[in-house]
C-alpha cells in the first residue's frame, strides 16, 4: 500500500510539473485586434475620467473663490476627449479577414 501511494504522489507531481511548463500558443490576429480595441477603450475611458475630474476641480475652485470673496485666477482649460475611439477609427476586428 505504501508503494502505491508513493507512485501516485510521484505521478501527480510529474503531471503538475508538466502542466506548469506548458505554454499558451501565441495570440492570433483577431485576438490581437480585440486586445488593441480594449486598450483603446480603456485609454479613452481614462481621458474621459480626467476631463470630468478637471471640470469638477474648476467648479470647486470657482465656488470656493466666490464664497470667500476672492478673485479667481484663470483656471486651466480642460481638454475634451470627444466621442468614443471606435467611432473615430474602425479597427480590423470590425471586419475580420477570411482564410481560404
Amino acid at each position: 500500500m505504501n508503494m502505491k501511494l508513493k507512485l501516485i504522489l510521484a505521478m501527480t507531481a510529474a503531471l503538475a510539473f508538466g502542466a506548469a511548463q506548458a505554454k499558451l500558443p501565441p495570440p492570433n490576429d483577431e485576438a490581437k485586434a480585440k486586445a488593441a480595441e480594449a486598450g483603446e477603450k480603456a485609454a479613452h475611458g481614462n481621458k474621459v475620467a480626467a476631463y470630468q475630474l478637471c471640470k469638477s476641480q474648476n467648479r470647486t475652485v470657482e465656488r470656493y473663490m466666490k464664497e470667500h470673496g476672492k478673485k479667481a485666477a484663470a483656471s486651466p482649460a480642460c481638454e475634451d476627449p470627444g466621442s468614443s475611439p471606435s467611432a473615430a477609427a474602425p479597427t480590423a476586428a470590425a471586419a475580420p479577414a477570411r482564410k481560404k
